[in-house]
């Protein structure tokens, strides 16, 4: 255990303590992976005895590892996944925390429990993120002292992972917000490109507005790739003209 553990501190001021320094980062402009890294960090400094943590997410993206506290976390859950078993999932696909106090006697998961023991881990927790109706991924402390995850350390991270959920939600749409903002403008320059390279063609060659897009339809088939290429490579030769 760290000498700076503090087992005994009542779990309202321990997760007080948690909270009150990471809402400030998931309330400023930081992306997910920055927020669920200080999520990490401080659970890891919060729970006595944890040598590792990080968060397991599980989206449309697929899954995923997110502010791991050091390279053992990564290497454990990247074989949860390649695996396909492993509590993290479970916490996931049940929607309740798993835990597991001695790898070296674990038979729900063999090939992970033989393959994180490899690392130098002994023991593992993982609760649920759940916000509402969704379950995005999972928490998860890792030990290298068997049995040292007790029940104090159950309660702990169940409620630091419910507690977290709804913030990391948040941030997760917000992200989800900006990529889908940043894409609707990449559709509109796209659309624009598009117009500005009809009116040329029509212009240039005296033909329909339907003519012209079937000019660069035909176009983007051949080395122009796609249509907006084509449409910028016409663009870009009007350009040229007039200087």
């Amino acid at each position: 255990m760290r000498p700076d553990a503090s087992p005994h501190l009542p779990l309202a001021d321990e997760l007080s303590v948690v909270f009150a320094r990471m809402a400030g980062l998931l309330l400023s402009e930081e992306t997910v992976a920055t927020s669920l890294g200080l999520l990490s960090a401080l659970v890891l400094e919060t729970v006595p005895g944890a040598a590792g943590a990080g968060v397991s997410i599980v989206d449309e993206q697929g899954r995923r590892s997110a502010g791991a506290t050091d390279r053992r976390v990564e290497q454990a859950d990247a074989l949860q996944y390649e695996l396909d078993e492993g509590p993290c999932l479970a916490a996931v696909a049940g929607r309740q925390l798993v835990r597991v106090p001695d790898l070296a006697t674990e038979t729900r998961w063999p090939r992970w429990a033989a393959g994180a023991a490899r690392l130098g881990l002994t023991a593992a927790l993982s609760a649920p993120l759940v916000a509402g109706e969704r379950t995005l991924g999972a928490l998860k402390v890792y030990a290298d002292t068997p049995g040292v995850l007790d029940a104090h350390t159950e309660r702990l991270v169940t409620m630091a992972a419910a507690q977290a959920a709804i913030p990391v939600a948040n941030v997760q749409h917000r992200e989800r917000a900006r990529r889908a903002s940043d894409e609707l403008r990449k559709a509109l320059a796209a659309r624009d490109l598009v117009s500005t390279a009809k009116g040329v063609l029509m212009a240039r060659h005296g033909i329909s507005e339907e003519a012209a897009l079937g000019m660069l339809v035909a176009r983007s088939g051949g080395e122009a790739g796609t249509l907006r290429q084509a449409a910028r490579t016409v663009v870009d030769s009007a350009v040229r003209r007039r200087r």
